[in-house]
């Protein structure tokens, strides 16, 4: 490493680190010529160096502390670029979660003030992936980019939880290949998947989509890789190389999700589109550990109504009784990307439909659409327990550019619930913990407006009579919307400036109860129980700063505010 006397350029990472600290940084050099390095000082003696000669991108490097204690990490920022640096203990990760010592102006944590929504601790968010309970404790993975805010090369970023509300950051779990990494090109990398628990073991076995853009025939292939400490994946193995053929397939082939089939089997659901419209592809294996012999078994489903949609992210979960039983009905849930709803303008919708599964056939009995408001995306289920829990990005891609910034979040997990003929996602049980205090239960419904405290709010509302009209407006300094019900139905009125917006309302919907959860860039709302869900991001890093309800007298019989803190 080059001399670290001059203080002009010299900087340090300090931190108190445990015995068996396992540090991960990602260095760039600043130029072709010279390496980027960083040297690890204890007690003041240098124990150790890494370097990079990559100027392109950051590059990833572990070190351990073998004896802990005070650590300063010393890199020279006339040659040396840093991005991300955390460390952790792996005996106590699960425990306790990693620490971050630095990120860059690039890559920083949204500012988001009491916020309680899943966010990364650096870095770009999208799809969740692998989301089950292993080792005891509901796992979320997810789509994941350490060096910037924006879609780029795809990783697994990785959090545990207790109750699906507090959150410890894990280590980034899964890295694309060394050739995707080597360059920010956006060319690819590990894309979503599903994963399952290993027989006889701790540790899970990952599915995934791999992109790589100009490879040929076959842009996106699915791969498998286990891990037996849930810490860090083994290296990908390929199981899928190839589409199916004769089928007019597009090079869309992805997503896979695997479940335990009623007839024992793994099964293995992806999404594609063909020349007739989007498609849930379907594969099996009699391999107990998952690990090889899928085999295709046809089309599951095809979708032909909203336009050349892509079928992405399905997810295929049993909902009222045991995979295996005679009687149990099943949900295949799966997002179009590029699809539109003529009657509301709305785009990339997300839609349940539930019947029988017998392993080979998906007999549909009805459907539903998941989310009025569509940015509950890329959505994934699995069974905890007897209770279906899941999952979604609260973001839509038709909202979103590659080149645009915005807040980068995962919606409250929702249950879901099969009554009748319907379908109800309300958010899981533990939700009722975040409530603080309760603000108001008189003013908001005199009339009269209340000021928030905080970004973090619960409004819950009674309604006089199904379907009693009434307007919720939020106060936001950068963007006009609330809540409403109409003749229309159950809508959230968004204004952003442009010059065609969506209608994001559930049509002919009249609901006796309502709860609504504000938090810093979203707003979501659960009518009678979770029967309509909407879901609908908000620009920007400005909280909702109050609310004013407007109804006929006695038309809501009960409103409280309730101040919400993690």
């Amino acid at each position: 490493m080059n001399d670290l006397s001059s203080p002009d350029t010299i900087a340090v990472l300090s931190a108190e680190v445990p015995v068996s600290a396992t540090l991960h940084v990602w260095l760039k050099a600043k130029g072709p010529d010279v390496p980027g390095a960083m040297a690890f000082v204890c007690r003041g003696e240098k124990i150790g160096e890494v370097s990079v000669e990559n100027s392109e991108e950051y590059v990833f490097r572990p070190f351990v502390v073998v004896s802990g204690g005070a650590l300063e990490c010393r890199y020279d920022t006339a040659t040396t670029a840093v991005s991300v640096a955390y460390f952790f203990n792996a005996a106590e990760v699960v425990e306790k979660g990693i620490t971050v010592m630095h990120t860059s102006v690039a890559n920083a944590p949204a500012p988001v003030k009491d916020g309680y929504h899943f966010r990364p601790p650096f870095g770009w968010m999208n799809d969740p992936n692998g989301f089950g309970r292993f080792g005891g404790r509901p796992h979320l993975f997810y789509q994941h980019y350490s060096h910037g805010l924006r879609w780029n090369t795809m990783h697994w970023g990785h959090a545990v939880s207790t109750d699906y509300l507090h959150w410890h950051h894990m280590p980034i779990f899964l890295f694309p290949s060394e050739d995707l990494t080597a360059r920010p090109d956006k060319r690819g990398g590990a894309f979503s998947g599903s994963a399952i628990p290993l027989e006889d073991d701790a540790g899970i076995r990952v599915f995934f989509t791999e992109q790589v853009i100009e490879r040929t025939p076959e842009t996106q292939i699915q791969l498998t890789a286990t891990s037996h400490n849930i810490i860090t994946a083994s290296e990908a193995t390929v199981i899928l190389p190839s589409r199916p053929s004769g089928l007019g397939l597009t090079l869309d082939f992805r997503d896979p999700y695997v479940v335990r089939g009623p007839d024992g089997f793994w099964k293995m659901v992806l999404g594609g589109l063909s020349q007739q419209g989007g498609v849930v592809l379907l594969y099996e294996t009699d391999d107990p550990a998952g690990a090889d012999g899928w085999r295709f078994l046809g089309v599951l489903l095809l979708e032909e109504r909203f336009g050349s949609a892509v079928i992405e992210c399905p997810c295929l979960i049993p909902l009222d009784g045991p995979a295996d039983g005679a009687e149990t009905r099943w949900a295949l849930i799966y997002g179009m990307v590029n699809s539109t709803d003529a009657s509301t303008g709305r785009k990339n919708l997300t839609l349940i439909a539930v019947g029988r599964f017998d392993g080979v056939r998906f007999q549909r009995e009805f459907e539903q659409e998941l989310d009025f408001g569509t940015d509950n995306y890329a959505f994934q289920a699995f069974v905890d327990g007897d209770v279906a829990v899941g999952i979604g990005w609260l973001a839509n891609w038709a909202d979103v550019s590659h080149a645009v910034d915005f807040p980068t979040a995962m919606t409250l997990p929702r249950r879901i619930i099969l009554r009748g003929d319907h379908v109800l996602t309300p958010p899981v049980s533990s939700v009722v913990t975040l409530r603080d205090r309760l603000l108001d239960d008189r003013q908001l419904i005199s009339g009269k407006p209340v000021s928030f405290p905080s970004g973090a709010i619960e409004i819950s509302l009674e309604l006089a009579r199904a379907g009693a009209h009434f307007e919720l407006s939020f106060e936001h300094p950068e963007t006009r919307f609330g809540v409403a019900v109409d003749d229309a139905g159950l809508c959230i009125r968004f204004e952003d400036g442009k010059e065609s917006t969506p209608r994001y309302a559930a049509l002919g919907a009249q609901p006796s109860t309502l709860s609504i959860f504000l938090d810093t860039g979203s707003v979501e709302v659960f009518a009678d129980g979770g029967r309509w869900a909407g879901t609908k991001r908000i620009d920007g890093f400005e909280p909702a700063r109050g609310a004013k309800l407007v109804a006929e007298e006695g038309a809501v019989l009960s409103a409280q505010v309730f101040v919400l803190r993690l």
